[in-house]
């Protein structure tokens, strides 16, 4: 497990919170390690009926911990554990619910694509800049966005790195809601329990209905993860995420 992910039991409701506000919740490899055993772990115990992910104030997640990809993309190892939990995230058996405020980049927002219901600040921007560091999009979200708000608008935001607004980003179906920063926890917790109480058998079909087969978003993560690994072991990609480093220490 990981420090810096705290997990919780709200009566049948699940939270997944990351809690790493110094970084504003950069996800490092602990992480992601200690989210995928939460949702499979949640997944497998029949008194769990659904998972939230939040973050702290001002930050749901900055992404990927950018000095790990760094040490990874000039000869290190590892990186498992963050296709470990792409794939528990398309293949939870239980529904999922996210609360978004501020800072949500990468995985930040590639993640609520994912979940059934997803609530955001009116301070919240939502931005992929995947082809920025020398990558490409991650987490089935070149097969998703296009499905959700069309293929030129998941240009915009995969391609371009363009951020979008939490309004922006409600227009487009990629979000639920938008609530205001105090409002915020309670209005995702009363949506899990709401969700919680609901007859099970009755709501897993018709998630499963609503979602369809995942074995195209299974295989379109995989197709995604053999091009990241090749691009971050580029000399494109390790010039962009040097650059990066340098502008951050600056």
């Amino acid at each position: 497990m990981s420090e810096h992910v705290l997990v919780e039991r709200r009566g049948a409701v699940q939270v997944i919170r990351m809690n790493r506000p110094d970084k504003k919740n950069a996800i490092t490899r602990a992480m992601y390690a200690a989210m995928s055993g939460a949702l499979r772990g949640g997944d497998a115990d029949e008194a769990v009926r659904c998972h939230v992910f939040l973050g702290v104030p001002g930050a749901f997640s900055a992404g990927n911990d950018l000095a790990e990809f760094l040490a990874v993309a000039t000869g290190g190892e590892g990186g498992g554990e963050v296709w470990d939990f792409l794939i528990a995230l398309a293949e939870s058996r239980k529904p999922m619910v996210s609360g978004v405020d501020g800072i949500a980049v990468g995985i930040g927002t590639t993640l609520n694509l994912h979940c059934d219901l997803t609530f955001a600040t009116p301070r919240t921007v939502f931005r992929t800049p995947f082809v920025d560091l020398g990558l490409v999009p991650e987490a089935g979200s070149s097969l998703l966005v296009p499905a959700i708000a069309g293929r030129q608008q998941a240009f915009a935001m995969l391609g371009l790195g363009e951020g979008f607004s939490a309004e922006r980003a409600k227009e487009l179906g990629l979000i639920y809601e938008i609530v205001g920063e105090a409002a915020l926890e309670e209005r995702v917790l009363d949506a899990a329990a709401q969700i919680a109480a609901k007859p099970p058998g009755a709501l897993r079909i018709a998630r499963d209905l609503m979602r369809g087969s995942r074995e195209e978003l299974v295989a379109r993560i995989g197709e995604e993860a053999a091009h990241f690994r090749r691009q971050l072991a580029s000399d494109e990609a390790r010039a962009a995420l040097t650059a990066f480093m340098a502008r951050k220490k600056t």
